[in-house]
């Protein structure tokens, strides 16, 4: 392996697994507007990515990053769910799951019946009593279609999102805060913007300011953000176990609260 590359290697890896990920990558830089590491190789067990070199996190670099991720969502995607690859995944790379990619026309579809609910049925057995029906109502209260737009507006096109923006899949490089570990899919802006928040960013609020500069967002839209983010919890319970339990009930009220709030 030169040093300019970067391996990635799981002999057990999924079927589709690497190939969905280098699809995934290549989709999101097909816009070129925000930096997104080049797929070099892939194969059934490794994807193998140019090697990026690294710098510290600065304002105006999540500024500029901010700014760029606006446009790469407003590049738009053939549908809601709608997957670069005939296959999707979500979760690290020692343990991913599959997850559906058929694309429909509205958000609430695909987030309740593609994500939300399925995923619910997978981790039941860490949801009891209280928490269980709390749970149930949140997805209830997204099923309304409170979410489709942002603060109540009308709804969202899709979006090319990245899918798992979490900090740690953010690269600070010389060209620019670079794109890896995607899963990239036809998706809600919110999606990304709420994974940035969940588990906290360098410089989120100058990445928040970059957007709406190139994305005019409406007063309150950060309250949305619990119901965008409610996927990844509720993964994060499948993967890690119950760890993240009171954190997705706690998102759960807020969701609850926040459709009431809207529906007024």
């Amino acid at each position: 392996m030169a040093m300019t590359d970067f391996l990635k290697l799981r002999k057990s890896a999924p079927d589709g697994f690497f190939a969905a990920e280098a699809a995934g990558l290549r989709w999101l830089a097909e816009p070129d507007v925000v930096p997104v590491v080049e797929v070099l190789e892939h194969g059934p067990d490794f994807l193998r990515l140019r090697r990026l070199r690294e710098t510290g996190p600065h304002a105006e670099a999540a500024a500029a990053f901010g700014r760029a991720l606006a446009r790469l969502h407003d590049a738009g995607a053939p549908g809601f769910g709608w997957s670069p690859a005939p296959q999707s995944f979500f979760g690290p790379l020692d343990n991913p799951f599959e997850i559906r990619a058929e694309p429909v026309d509205y958000f609430t579809d695909y987030w309740v019946g593609q994500r939300l609910r399925p995923l619910t049925s997978a981790v039941a057995g860490d949801l009891r009593g209280e928490d269980r029906a709390t749970v149930a109502s949140a997805i209830d209260a997204i099923a309304s279609g409170a979410f489709a737009g942002i603060c109540g507006e009308g709804a969202e096109m899709p979006a090319r999102v990245h899918g798992d923006l979490w900090a740690g899949n953010l690269m600070w490089t010389p060209t620019g805060v670079t794109l890896i570990d995607p899963a990239a899919h036809g998706g809600h802006r919110l999606e990304d913007l709420a994974l940035l928040a969940l588990f906290g960013a360098p410089f989120l609020e100058e990445i928040f300011s970059g957007y709406e500069q190139a994305h005019p967002m409406p007063d309150g839209w950060q309250e949305d953000l619990p119901a965008h983010s409610f996927f990844a919890l509720l993964a994060h319970i499948r993967l890690f176990g119950r760890g993240f339990l009171g954190q997705t009930v706690s998102a759960a009220r807020s969701i609850i609260a926040r459709a009431e709030q809207l529906h007024r």
